[in-house]
């Protein structure tokens, strides 16, 4: 893990960016995805349960609201029981609630398309114990890896990370690829643009526009070569992320989704 941030420099401009799509396109990129969030969540899958990495949440719909063109996922804290894990009966009790969806459609680098650029324009929530995320995995986990490409802490508003996992068989140890990134601006005062450019030996991380972290000289980056994964988009509460959590001191706070778009290039 990276354990000195990476420093953007201040001239960024902290909420005024603007996803240039036309010159994305002009360059031969093609776009395969695309969510703005002005009807159902006909594109997605709706988490309804516990999950995994100690998170303290239940998932569920209701925690999911669309309006005005984004969607808002809200964390609250409220008594209520449900299904501990997915696919399992097991219930327990929950003293949050928020909201998971993930793509139904799958992508994946290969031959024919040798470069994704996946991104989404988001806000994120404050609060102790927030842990907003963008990312990718694939099942059955963890043999199809995981690529984050967004996540942060609620206490952290300057700060977020990405990260990757390499595909295996087995859920034992894997190296931590994390790079922190360090913003010179407060990321939950208006929404930002968090991308990544995913091919063959590299994974290159932008934040509005701007390149942020490259991971490359990695042979666990090819291991993700073919893997079919899925978008997750989502706010826990609390868990691994969190390695010395205080839940008294939790506070629940709201994250935002404009849209979200993929492209694909064969260069």
């Amino acid at each position: 893990m990276n354990q000195e941030p990476i420093l953007m420099n201040g001239d960024i401009n902290d909420c005024g960016y603007s996803h240039d799509e036309t010159g994305l396109l002009a360059k031969g990129w093609k776009k395969i995805f695309e969510e703005q969030f002005d009807q159902k969540l006909s594109k997605w899958k709706i988490w309804n349960s516990g999950a995994y990495n100690h998170e303290l949440q239940l998932y569920q719909a209701s925690n999911l609201m669309i309006q005005d063109g984004l969607l808002a996922i809200e964390a609250r804290k409220e008594q209520l029981v449900g299904v501990k894990f997915p696919k399992v009966k097991t219930i327990a009790s929950f003293a949050y609630s928020s909201g998971r969806i993930e793509s139904k459609q799958l992508f994946s680098i290969n031959k024919k398309h040798s470069k994704l650029r996946i991104m989404a324009r988001i806000k994120l929530p404050l609060g102790y114990g927030m842990w907003p995320a963008f990312w990718a995995y694939g099942t059955p986990y963890p043999s199809q890896g995981e690529i984050d490409f967004m996540e942060a802490r609620g206490s952290e508003p300057k700060k977020y990370l990405t990260n990757f996992y390499e595909a295996k068989l087995d859920e034992g140890e894997s190296e931590d690829h994390t790079a922190m990134i360090q913003v010179p601006t407060n990321l939950a005062d208006c929404f930002h643009v968090y991308g990544m450019e995913w091919s063959k030996d590299v994974l290159i991380s932008y934040f509005d526009g701007k390149l942020v972290d490259t991971k490359k000289n990695d042979p666990h980056i090819a291991s993700l070569f073919e893997k079919r994964e899925r978008l997750v988009l989502n706010l826990a509460v609390g868990g691994g992320f969190y390695p010395t959590l205080d839940s008294n001191k939790i506070q629940t706070g709201t994250m935002y989704i404009d849209w979200v778009k993929v492209y694909t290039s064969g260069n």
